[in-house]
């Protein structure tokens, strides 16, 4: 995945703050993120009066943690692999990763549930479907550090090709080279 210009605006805003715009007004709490601006968190207000014809996803809470519909997320970015939840019967992912809890040992199984764990690449948190990350955060995060690790072997890789022909060719412990090929005596009737 080719991470979008504008995904890390999105996931580093802050939102659910008093709109300074529009401080007075009812519903003003900054929930909007613009994918053409790709500015700071916004409120309904703003939406209608500065990115009306503008690309925008609103962000939701769900405990306490910020969350997009997959309906909306889905046409702007690839989401293969992020752990889907539903939540108000609507299918919503993470923005972020969240905190694991106190009491969570994951690696460690009870001796009366038989049932196969999944976890997040990223952050180790358990997951209940065979996916890769819990969050979108977790999975540009995963997808850097895989970039990071390509691109260090492949580094490797054109280092070792120009240092190839530079070293002198190495002999064997056996420094005795055979001229030709052996002859077998030819076999007795």
């Amino acid at each position: 995945m080719e991470e979008p210009k504008w995904l890390e605006g999105l996931l580093r805003s802050n939102y659910f703050n008093i709109c300074p715009r529009h401080c007075e007004a009812p519903r003003n709490e900054c929930n909007m993120f613009c994918l053409s601006c790709q500015n700071a968190a916004f409120c309904i207000y703003c939406r209608t009066s500065l990115h009306i014809d503008h690309p925008v996803l609103q962000i939701r809470r769900s405990s306490y943690h910020n969350v997009v519909r997959v309906s909306e997320i889905e046409k702007v970015l690839d989401i293969r692999g992020v752990q889907n939840y539903v939540i108000n019967s609507a299918r919503v992912l993470f923005l972020n990763e969240r905190p694991l809890p106190k009491n969570s040992s994951h690696g460690t199984t009870s001796s009366t549930a038989k049932t196969i764990s999944y976890f997040c690449e990223t952050c180790s948190r358990t997951l209940i479907d065979p996916v890769r990350f819990c969050s979108l955060g977790c999975k540009a995060e995963g997808i850097r550090k895989n970039k990071e690790e390509e691109e260090e072997r492949l580094r490797k890789e054109r280092q070792q090709e120009t240092h190839k022909g530079t070293h002198p060719p190495t002999h064997t412990s056996n420094s005795r080279r055979r001229k030709g090929t052996p002859h077998r005596a030819p076999f007795a009737s």
